[in-house]
């Protein structure tokens, strides 16, 4: 299985499951809003996902750039970090005050929780 970045940041910090208080992003329109002119970031971990369909970052010393889309209420991206291919996948989205929870497989997978800034 390929790892994503969101996935290296679920393995090298352990959170709780817990996902009470988070409200599901379910409309293009709605995730919009909470990412504009905003930046992702985590320890190590700096992204910007941009309403034309562009992340651009680092995490933990490499570039990150990729594409994304909205499908279906699940944000669908491929990426690369460095000179990797992390795939694509499609990830449920959360959110609760200035938290993003990203769920990857359609929300069946692992879960990063990125901040807004």
């Amino acid at each position: 299985m390929r790892l994503t970045v969101l996935s290296i940041i679920a393995m090298s910090l352990a959170m709780p499951a817990m996902s009470e208080g988070f409200a599901k992003v379910s409309e293009r329109d709605a995730f919009v809003s909470l990412i504009q002119d905003r930046k992702l970031t985590r320890l190590g971990i700096r992204l910007t996902v941009k309403p034309s369909g562009q992340i651009v970052g680092r995490a933990f010393g490499r570039d990150v750039s990729g594409a994304w889309q909205w499908q279906s209420g699940y944000f669908c991206r491929d990426l690369y970090w460095g000179k990797r291919d992390l795939g694509a996948n499609c990830q449920e989205v959360k959110v609760q005050g200035q938290t993003l929870r990203f769920t990857s497989d359609r929300g069946s997978g692992e879960f990063a929780d990125l901040y807004l800034k």
